[in-house]
């Protein structure tokens, strides 16, 4: 082969080589470009599979962009946002009800209605997973999660910051003294949970701790009575008697144990709603603590 051969097969090899790179990069480019694209398309219809979902879905989406909500969201004891709920469409989560509403987005629980998820998801429709929050740090990444997903990454940062900022302002009042969170038919919430850590975060020491019980352990009268606990967080439900689960809630052994009442909305599910709930349990033991002030004082006074 000639030099000018070689040349030119030289040139050839380079201009080849060239087209090459210039493809590569050209698919490089429009590839981040199609991905800025889809990044800033928030999803325009959003569907909800699950009653904790709701609240971030209220909390972070625009109301145009909630295609529906779960039947739930409407119940006021079981829903923290029933009252946006109200103005918003819901469905009873049927694969058909979901598919029939042509949803870009649908936001599901982990654990939950997962056959319905997975048929939604083989029809190619993105699934955003909810998980069970057992801590205010799993709130939180859950918020940012949901935020992103929605396409308001920046309204997810400002309801951190309100709420860390709203957490600051509420000041521990239990002093240490022992609390049980007990429920219908006996059962005690214990550490580990997301319950756990709102007691600790008013200052109570949960009594499931003190007494070595599991994440949730059934616990007799009899045991309560003993422990002696210096109050009793219970459910807004198991005020009265409604059934067998309620009754002993209801026993008059248990009668001299002030009561911290949470709303059931306010602990079902990790979320938003859980600054309102620390800052009950807190505004309670204020009252309590000065109604019992108000109370030696009065005797005091007569004597």
């Amino acid at each position: 082969m000639s030099a000018a051969s070689q040349d030119l097969s030289g040139v050839g090899a380079n201009m080849k080589q060239g087209w090459r790179v210039w493809a590569m990069c050209s698919v490089a480019l429009h590839a981040l470009v199609f991905s800025a694209t889809v990044a800033q398309a928030a999803p325009a219809r959003i569907v909800s599979l699950n009653m904790c979902a709701d609240q971030y879905l209220v909390a972070l989406a625009d109301k145009g962009q909630i295609a529906a909500l779960t039947r739930f969201a409407r119940d006021p004891v079981m829903s923290a946002v029933s009252r946006e709920a109200a103005a918003l469409p819901y469905t009873g989560g049927t694969v058909e009800e979901v598919l029939k509403l042509k949803p870009d987005l649908v936001i599901a629980s982990s654990q939950r209605r997962v056959g319905v998820a997975a048929h939604v998801a083989a029809q190619n429709i993105p699934i955003q997973p909810v998980h069970t929050a057992n801590s205010y740090e799993d709130i939180k990444a859950q918020i940012r999660d949901v935020a992103s997903a929605v396409g308001h990454t920046e309204r997810g940062e400002a309801l951190i910051r309100q709420m860390e900022a709203s957490l600051a302002d509420i000041h521990p009042a239990g002093r240490g003294r022992v609390a049980a969170y007990y429920q219908r038919r006996g059962f005690m919430t214990g550490t580990g949970t997301l319950v756990d850590e709102m007691m600790r975060r008013a200052g109570l020491e949960n009594l499931a701790e003190r007494l070595g019980k599991p994440v949730l352990a059934q616990i007799s009268l009899e045991e309560i009575v003993a422990a002696r606990p210096d109050f009793l967080i219970v459910e807004a439900d198991a005020l009265r008697v409604t059934d067998q689960g309620t009754e002993m809630l209801q026993h008059p052994a248990l009668a001299h144990i002030p009561r911290l009442v949470l709303p059931q909305s306010l602990t079902v599910c990790g979320g938003p709603t859980y600054v309102e709930a620390v800052r009950q349990l807190v505004q309670q033991i204020e009252a309590h603590d000065r109604q019992a002030s108000a109370g030696r004082a009065g005797i005091a006074h007569k004597r």
